[in-house]
């Protein structure tokens, strides 16, 4: 008789002893999931361009009047380093949060409106910014530009979700336009043409991604013509304003006015040719002779210092970054899809809207270069734009890992 034993045992398998430094290389590898070096890359080269033209704009000008030459360089590298820090905390967000939480991220940005007409000041024409003291100012109609295209674009998705392959409806349409209208009407009455503009290009990018019915989009454009003209016509915009929009309907109307910032960035541009005059060698912008060349001119510099090669160096980049945008579009979910589509349409209409300014090729109405020109508010918006554009890639690609 054959005595059992019981079943059989098998050994335990050995301990591997690197399986520690697996466990930590596995969760960097997860990190870095979401990194796209493309895009990062891109936003980076441009903001790096962007210090050393503000940096070359003001040094001489702030000598003269007996500043510190560097002061705009420190503060532009302060905010550079501000943004990054909230562009990797957003690239941290879970994107499923993110859909709960837009509709409070769009309320956010209303009250930071409502906040303008409480407590604001007025800064170049525009009563667009509240003053936090210490020399700091916010502009809360950068961030309500993320706050709209998340908030939208939840409602959206949120409206669809049991009729995926159906295009919106017309209710669900009216209720994204009263959406969008509230915080146009505000902006517009700071007023602040630029930020509206750019609102209305991420809007309309959303809508098509959306899949809206072309008589939407063709009425849209038709209202977007007739508002125009009654907002010129009634008074809305300022005088100041107007005055922009005439000389660039006639540039040789008022050039010692109206039109002579555009006059004199243009001579800069002119000044730089293919190769440009050199870094601190650009005439025009040692002299100061082009007004707000830190901010809305910022392109004058890279045209006159850096010639048609800098300035076509700074456009492939913008191109660069908004192809990624869309790759990510392309790749994710609804909600994602939307979001990025928005951003870029952001980046890709401010961009085109400065440069053809600075070429005359545009009326001027105060946007900034993305993360080129000086300013904080604005480049705090767009870190928080890149850092969602991860978020929104880092979600899609550990679904799939």
């Amino acid at each position: 008789m054959t005595a059992t034993l019981g079943p059989a045992r098998t050994a335990a398998p050995a301990r591997d002893p690197r399986a520690p430094f697996d466990f930590y290389g596995a969760q960097v590898r997860r990190r870095r999931l979401g990194f796209d070096a493309l895009l990062v890359g891109s936003a980076l080269a441009l903001a790096v361009i962007g210090a050393i033209l503000v940096w070359a704009a003001t040094r001489d000008v702030e000598r003269a009047a007996g500043h510190d030459p560097n002061g705009y360089l420190y503060r532009h590298l302060i905010n550079l380093g501000l943004a990054g820090g909230l562009a990797v905390a957003a690239s941290r967000l879970n994107v499923r949060m993110l859909r709960l939480s837009g509709p409070v991220i769009y309320v956010l940005g209303l009250l930071g409106l409502l906040a303008v007409f409480a407590i604001g000041v007025t800064v170049n024409g525009a009563h667009a910014w509240i003053r936090l003291g210490a020399g700091f100012e916010v502009q809360p109609s950068e961030f309500m530009k993320l706050g709209l295209i998340i908030g939208i674009a939840v409602l959206f998705t949120q409206r669809a979700r049991d009729r995926e392959d159906l295009p919106p409806t017309t209710a669900d349409v009216l209720l994204v336009l009263l959406a969008v209208a509230v915080p146009l009407g505000m902006i517009m009455l700071q007023p602040d043409l630029g930020s509206a503009m750019v609102l209305g290009a991420a809007v309309f990018g959303i809508l098509i991604a959306a899949n809206v019915r072309a008589r939407w989009t063709i009425g849209l454009v038709v209202v977007a013509v007739l508002v125009a003209i009654l907002v010129v016509k009634g008074g809305v915009l300022a005088d100041y304003q107007l005055a922009r929009f005439t000389s660039f309907a006639d540039p040789n109307a008022d050039v010692q006015g109206a039109a002579y910032n555009v006059h004199q960035a243009s001579i800069a541009i002119a000044n730089g040719g293919l190769f440009g005059t050199g870094l601190f060698h650009g005439p025009q912008t040692n002299g100061g002779f082009v007004p707000e060349q830190q901010t809305d001119f910022v392109f004058s510099v890279a045209g006159e210092e850096f010639g048609l090669l800098g300035g076509s160096v700074i456009i492939a980049l913008f191109a660069l970054l908004c192809w990624r945008g869309l790759r990510i579009a392309r790749n994710a979910d609804r909600t994602g899809s939307l979001i990025a589509i928005g951003i870029v349409c952001w980046f890709a209409f401010q961009a085109f809207q400065n440069i053809g300014m600075n070429l005359g090729l545009m009326p001027v109405t105060g946007l900034p270069l993305p993360f080129v020109s000086y300013g904080g508010s604005s480049m705090f918006a767009q870190g928080l734009a890149i850092g969602v554009l991860e978020a929104i890639r880092r979600h899609l690609l550990l679904d799939d890992h």
